[in-house]
């Protein structure tokens, strides 16, 4: 197994396919519960969730830093609706599996092996306020990684 850069796992690439969105400017929490609610599932299912989400239809439930998140319908429990977390990754995703049918793997029969967020690069701007003075506001970026790898037959 080849170690990839950029990547936090060891990879089989005759197995799996990859993809990574470096510097996204999404939230991190967010980005780390998205990641948690579709690693695992089948492609169509992550697919699904992350359209779903968009279209504030489905919630994804947060399993950290809970404070006054409300209960969402359907049993998810807290949670909450990033639709733009959502859009960014499934961007990714998609791009995953453009690059798992070049290598000639069945579309249909992948699953999200690792969905992980990690923080990116964060960028320092300056903010105006009176009598000459600024504000210093930093932006945070997110590195979001996506590994795909066929279901066993």
């Amino acid at each position: 197994m080849a170690k990839h850069a950029g990547y936090t796992v060891q990879t089989d690439p005759e197995k799996t396919a990859r993809s990574i969105g470096k510097e996204m400017p999404i939230s991190p929490k967010g980005a780390v519960e998205v990641c948690r609610a579709i690693r695992g599932l089948p492609i169509e299912k992550a697919r699904s969730l992350l359209e779903g989400v968009i279209a504030g239809k489905v919630a994804v439930p947060y399993r950290r830093h809970l404070y006054q998140i409300v209960h969402q319908k359907g049993g998810v429990g807290p949670g909450r609706f990033p639709r733009k977390v959502a859009k960014h990754v499934l961007y990714v995703l998609t791009d995953a599996e453009s690059n798992a049918e070049y290598k000639g793997f069945d579309t249909e029969a992948l699953r999200v092996a690792v969905a992980a967020a990690h923080h990116g690069r964060t960028w320092h701007q300056r903010m105006p306020r009176a009598h000459g003075r600024w504000t210093q506001k930093d932006r945070q970026t997110v590195n979001v990684e996506i590994v795909l790898e066929k279901l066993e037959e």
